[in-house]
């Protein structure tokens, strides 16, 4: 069977920088991949024979990411900065050749403790395993701790920013030979199985930004430029309540009528424009513009649309649902007005769904994921 092969267009692969240089222009950039790996579909083997490993072990962090924005739903996310997931992986005598083993889960108790052990069964696993397949990794086993700094079931992508993490990490022991593209894959191979095949939220938890999904079939993706020194932050509130994908995804009309497509689409378009313009105000109004996933969903999260008015009357440019939920995102242009906002839409929750909430001011993750510490004892 043939090797999945990706052509990329210059795009920084040092994933290990925490300050990647960004050209000024395109504002668009591309990733384009020919086929999607399967369980019996590998990348491409980077270098003849085996790899041996740069490094003993390797520790990687993955942001959190906002799908959907509104009116793209499935086709546009962006990563946050500060709150994401951290994973681990060691070269391990005792792991069997080839393959991999997670050792500990710690970090958020309610989320690790859901979490299965089994390599096949959890995300950081699945994306670990792809990513070593991708590399050809055969004689040597690895060991993976995985370390939740984000909920489950948040609409923050957890699943996501798990298997980025390990994708990322697993690459980096080895000397960071996969591209964007290829690690994109191997996450990919985690949301398959765990939450459908989306790429919304791994893609930018990889890459950093804001990502649009071209095509899914091949895989094509578009890392759009928010401009440099511009503000952007997302007030983020997380209520104490679980909206499970699954549940989410059922709310979904089976058709979609010509008028409200129309609708979305212009809001999504304008959306776009605003990123690549820095115009947080229109970023905002798009967002909050959504005419076919938002109202179905949002009455599902108690006291959600209490909380978008609050976002809104309090000075936000924007609120929408993150994901598939519960999480609520504002967008505005300053960190002190956020916390204001942020403040407001903790009350309406309380006062419009009697759910308990917390909020988290957070500044676009221009950088995505990377390789934070690594050993060669």
């Amino acid at each position: 069977m043939a090797a999945a092969t990706c052509k990329t267009s210059p795009i920084p692969t040092n994933l290990n920088h925490p300050h990647r240089p960004k050209p000024p222009i395109p504002r668009f950039r591309a990733v384009r991949c020919a086929s999607r790996p399967t369980s019996k579909t590998s990348s491409k083997t980077l270098a003849p024979g085996d790899l041996s490993p740069a490094f003993r072990s390797v520790t990687a962090f993955a942001p959190a990411t906002i799908a959907n924005l509104g009116p793209c739903f499935d086709f546009l996310g962006c990563a946050v900065d500060g709150v994401g997931d951290t994973v681990t992986v060691a070269v391990d005598p005792a792991v069997p050749a080839g393959t991999l083993s997670i050792s500990s889960i710690s970090g958020i108790a309610a989320s690790a403790a859901k979490l299965s052990r089994d390599p096949l069964w959890n995300c950081a696993g699945i994306a670990g395993i792809a990513a070593m397949r991708a590399l050809g990794v055969r004689s040597i086993g690895l060991s993976l701790h995985l370390e939740k700094g984000l909920p489950l079931g948040s609409g923050l992508g957890s699943s996501a920013a798990s298997a980025a993490a390990a994708a990322v990490a697993v690459n980096g022991l080895f000397g960071g030979r996969l591209t964007p593209g290829e690690l994109v894959l191997a996450g990919l191979e985690s949301e398959k199985k765990v939450s459908g095949y989306h790429a919304d939220n791994v893609a930018p938890s990889i890459m950093g930004g804001f990502v649009l999904i071209r095509s899914y079939d091949p895989l094509e993706l578009l890392r759009l430029e928010f401009p440099a020194g511009q503000d952007l932050y997302f007030v983020l509130v997380s209520p104490e309540f679980e909206a499970p994908t699954k549940k989410m995804r059922a709310a979904l009309p089976p058709e979609v009528k010509m008028k409200d497509h129309v609708h979305n689409s212009s809001q999504a378009a304008a959306l776009v424009a605003a990123v690549v313009r820095g115009d947080v105000r229109v970023l905002g109004l798009a967002m909050s513009s959504d005419g076919i996933v938002e109202p179905r969903r949002a009455p599902l999260i108690p006291g959600m649309a209490g909380v978008k008015k609050a976002a809104i009357e309090a000075g936000a440019f924007g609120c929408t649902i993150s994901g598939a939920g519960p999480t609520a995102v504002a967008v505005i242009d300053g960190e002190e007005k956020g916390k204001e906002i942020g403040d407001r839409m903790v009350e309406a929750f309380l006062r419009e769904g009697g759910l308990k909430a917390s909020a988290t001011v957070a500044r676009l993750d221009r950088v995505g994921a990377r390789v934070i510490s690594s050993n060669a004892d």
